[in-house]
């Protein structure tokens, strides 16, 4: 790409951007639950604050889920992190993410996963279920039928909101 093209590049980038909306206001009441959570375990010199995760849902299957959790910050950082590199590494796999969006619609029994396009081979599949229901993401009421334990909903979907990129 020789230097015009460059330019023009960087030109229509810097359009974009200027085009894009800004960011709305911080209105009065817009941080309800971070005040509370401040309210309750403020940030001082002698306290650490909180980290709180909370959710009211209705998936694609018409179940409703209410979750709410939190931990104080002096436990978070005494806990070993390393800990959660399974958890995490469970969920690093799209075919993963894709399998627990499925039974999170509905799709419940291996066969119907395995029916499902560009999930791989039954071997594969059966692979991903055992890494997800090793790590708590899965559970299995019955043999070959699986589910979203309902105390993973709500931090399942918090996971993927985290992970967006943030605007």
């Amino acid at each position: 790409m020789d230097l015009e093209e460059r330019v023009a590049e960087l030109e229509r980038r810097m359009a974009e951007l200027e085009a894009a909306p800004p960011a709305p206001p911080v209105g009065e009441g817009d941080f309800w639950a971070l005040d509370a959570l401040k309210a309750r375990h403020p940030v001082t010199q002698e306290a650490d604050g909180a980290v709180l995760f909370t959710g009211a849902v209705r998936v694609p299957t018409g179940h409703r889920y209410e979750w709410q959790y939190g931990l104080l910050t002096e436990t978070l950082f005494d806990d070993n992190w390393s800990e959660a590199a399974a958890s995490f590494a469970a969920l690093g796999h799209p075919v993963r993410l894709t399998l627990l969006r499925e039974v999170l619609g509905g799709l419940r029994t291996a066969a119907e996963l395995a029916a499902l396009d560009g999930v791989g081979t039954t071997g594969q599949i059966y692979h991903h279920l055992r890494q997800l229901t090793g790590t708590g993401w899965l559970h299995s009421p019955e043999r070959g039928r699986y589910e979203i334990p309902t105390g993973r909903v709500v931090p399942l979907l918090v996971v993927l909101t985290a992970a967006r990129p943030v605007a």
